[in-house]
C-alpha cells in the first residue's frame, strides 16, 4: 500500500499546476496526460477527486435543442482563485491582462454557485460552446438565464457576439447578461443586460436572476 501511494504521490503533484492551468478552460485528458506520462482515464480519475472532495467542478457543455455543432469537454474550475495562483506560480494579477479575467471569471461562478446554496435555488449550471469556438460562459437551467463574464471596463460589440450567437439557437432564453467592470449599468437595443459588478451582485442576491 505504501508502495502505491510513492507511485501515486509525484503523478498527482505535477497534475495539480497541470490543472491549475487548465483553470476556466475546457479539459484535455489526453494532452494533460501525455504531458504527465499517464492514461487520459488517469487524468480523469484525478479531475474527479478534485470534484468529489469540493476543491473544485466541472461545468458541462448545454446541449439540449442544439441546432449547430457544439463543443463536448467539460470546463473546469477550482472553487478557491489563491488555490489556482498559488499552483500555477503566478504573482501579482493585474487589472486588463488575461489572467484577471480569468480570476473574474471564476469569481463570478463561486457567486453564482454560493447563491444557488445558499438560497437553496438548486439549479443546474453548465455553458455554450460552438465547435468553433464561440461561447457563452454560463448557462442557468434550461436557458433561464445566461451570463458572460468580461473584466472589461469597457464593453464593445465583440465582447456580446457569444450571447448574439446564444439566441439564434435558443431564442427562448429569459435573460442574456453580461457581468463586467463598467461603472454604470446599461440595456443595449437587442436587450442584453450590461451589469457592472455591483449591480450584478445586488440582482442576484435580490433572486432577480434565477
Amino acid at each position: 500500500m505504501a508502495e502505491g501511494l510513492v507511485w501515486l504521490l509525484p503523478p498527482f503533484s505535477n497534475f495539480l499546476n497541470a490543472a491549475a492551468l487548465s483553470d476556466g478552460e475546457q479539459i484535455n485528458y489526453t494532452n494533460i496526460g501525455r504531458e504527465l506520462g499517464v492514461s487520459r482515464e488517469t487524468v480523469r480519475g484525478y479531475f474527479e477527486i478534485l470534484s468529489d472532495t469540493l476543491i473544485a467542478t466541472t461545468l458541462p457543455v448545454y446541449r439540449k435543442r442544439a441546432k449547430r455543432r457544439l463543443s463536448i469537454a467539460d470546463k473546469f474550475y477550482f472553487n478557491d482563485v489563491g488555490v489556482v495562483n498559488f499552483l500555477a506560480k503566478r504573482g501579482e494579477i493585474l487589472p486588463g491582462s488575461d489572467l484577471f479575467g480569468k480570476a473574474f471569471e471564476n469569481w463570478v461562478l463561486h457567486e453564482l454557485r454560493c447563491y444557488n446554496a445558499y438560497c437553496e435555488r438548486f439549479a443546474q449550471f453548465s455553458f455554450w460552446r460552438l465547435s468553433s469556438g464561440i461561447e457563452v460562459d454560463f448557462v442557468v437551467d434550461d436557458m433561464a438565464c445566461v451570463i458572460e463574464c468580461k473584466s472589461s471596463v469597457s464593453i464593445r460589440e465583440s465582447h456580446l457576439k457569444g450571447l448574439r450567437e446564444l439566441v439564434k439557437d435558443h431564442p427562448e432564453v429569459d435573460q442574456r447578461i453580461v457581468v463586467c467592470r463598467e461603472p454604470v449599468s446599461r440595456l443595449t437595443k437587442d436587450g442584453i443586460q450590461i451589469l457592472s459588478v455591483a449591480d450584478f451582485l445586488q440582482a442576484l442576491w435580490k433572486e432577480e436572476l434565477f
